[in-house]
């Protein structure tokens, strides 16, 4: 006996790629995100190969993976993706201590993110005409 399929919360022309606890904070990591939202795919890759922050590598993997799993597991058009929702959210907060003066401590907190990027392939314009597969 197994479980019941799960079904598929994402539409026919969607697909999604998540990483998990990833160390850095939901918020600087919301401020990388914030810039591919609604983007086309190719302009979102260009943005973060550009970006200066140190996670924008991570993120661009992730998106990649995503246009990747539309390609490949929902036979999505990699030309007409764009990035209908990039999600940030919290995962566990490691709690260190930092030595103070006086023999006293302070508490450091290493916040961990979750990020769930979906793609999704935009409607074709009626005035152009679609591509045959050769």
């Amino acid at each position: 006996m197994s479980k019941p399929k799960h079904a598929r919360g994402l539409d026919e022309t969607e697909a999604q790629a998540i990483l998990r606890n990833v160390r850095v904070s939901p918020r600087k990591l919301n401020l990388v995100a914030g810039l591919i939202r609604n983007r086309s795919a190719q302009d979102a890759v260009a943005t973060l190969t550009f970006s200066k922050r140190r996670i924008a590598q991570q993120v661009k993997k992730v998106l990649e993976s995503a246009i990747a799993n539309a390609e490949n597991n929902h036979q999505l058009d990699v030309d007409r993706l764009y990035v209908s929702r990039a999600e940030v959210g919290r995962a566990i907060v490691m709690k260190r201590f930092q030595a103070r003066g006086r023999g006293r401590a302070s508490r450091v907190e290493k916040w961990f993110s979750h990020l769930k990027i979906v793609v999704a392939e935009r409607a074709q314009k009626a005035d152009q005409p679609a591509q045959e597969a050769a």
